[in-house]
């Protein structure tokens, strides 16, 4: 908010602007005169892969997740042969094989842990099981369950309900679960309700990489790590901080390539082309009104709350 007095007609902004939850913060940008990238709208497409920050820091994420699960947990991930006899590897299970689930699950398995996912994408099946990982199959099916960008949509609170129903014994066999379901520009889906948390074995722990937009478990605390029913539930935000190297360097990377796609040659500028699939996705404002349709209803939608 200490930024917005400071901007001006003929800037450009570019960022992880979280558009659609930030209605408010959008519309003054866009009165502003300012043309803003949001870079999280970046389509998951090969062209725009070098320039995706958002699948960059979400891989960090998942590989955080991992980490942090296994540092938490009472137990080793690896299956060992030790002089006081064989240990058994611990049991992860990965809710949400987006960019970061999946880097979970690489990561649990480098570690040496047994590791299962779910997502009611059909097409995450391939992915998961590519990465060594056991598909958990629901018999549940979504409606629509991926949008033309290939992000899950959220379904009504009946599926909700049933696939929590569904979920329970698997997560209560789990000795680490981490969620990463996360719908765009929506509340996370609440998948863990407190009485799966219970049915888990103490000692077990829960990274729910959806703390930011409320959690996918019930009793997740944005920011904060708790203990409830002997269950250890981290709920921390932004995790890509935390490994500042390479996030800056991966973030940098990419920008470098958006930037070179943006500008034109010889010193011309920003060249806005709305025939271009990248430009058209990530350009929110521009001349002083927003541009992008979905998000232009978001804002007139939070007017119409704001003025009841």
């Amino acid at each position: 908010k200490a930024d917005l007095p400071l901007m001006r007609s003929g800037q450009a902004l570019i960022g992880f602007l979280r558009p659609l939850g930030s209605a408010e913060v959008v519309h003054q940008i866009a009165q502003a005169g300012v043309t803003a990238f949001s870079v999280e709208l970046m389509p998951r497409t090969t062209r725009a892969q070098s320039m995706d920050a958002l699948s960059s820091m979400g891989t960090i994420c998942g590989y955080k997740a991992t980490l942090l699960a296994a540092e938490t947990s009472p137990r080793i991930f690896p299956m060992m042969t030790t002089a006081a006899g064989t240990i058994t590897p611990a049991r992860v299970f990965v809710i949400g094989a987006g960019v970061a689930g999946l880097q979970a699950i690489s990561t649990a398995r480098r570690l040496g842990a047994v590791a299962s996912a779910y997502d009611m994408r059909p097409a995450a099946k391939e992915q998961v099981q590519s990465l060594g990982g056991r598909f958990v199959e629901l018999p549940i099916e979504a409606q629509n369950a991926q949008d033309a960008r290939g992000y899950g949509t959220a379904q009504d609170e009946t599926f909700y309900a049933r696939q929590r129903e569904l979920l329970t014994r698997v997560v209560a066999e789990s000795d680490v679960v981490i969620t990463a379901a996360v719908i765009p520009g929506k509340k996370s889906p609440v998948l863990i309700t407190a009485d799966m948390v219970k049915g888990m074995a103490p000692g077990s722990v829960i990274v729910d990489l959806a703390a930011e937009r409320g959690g996918n478990c019930e009793l997740t605390r944005t920011g904060e790590t708790v203990v409830v029913h002997g269950v250890t539930i981290i709920g921390a935000i932004n995790l890509a901080t935390s490994v500042p190297y390479h996030a800056s360097q991966m973030y940098s990377r990419n920008m470098e390539k958006l930037l070179g796609h943006l500008l034109g040659k010889e010193g011309a500028g920003l060249e806005l082309d709305a025939a271009d699939e990248i430009t058209r996705a990530i350009v929110i404002t521009r001349g002083g009104e927003i541009v992008d349709a979905r998000l232009a209803g978001v804002v007139l939608g939070s007017a119409k709350e704001a003025a009841q």
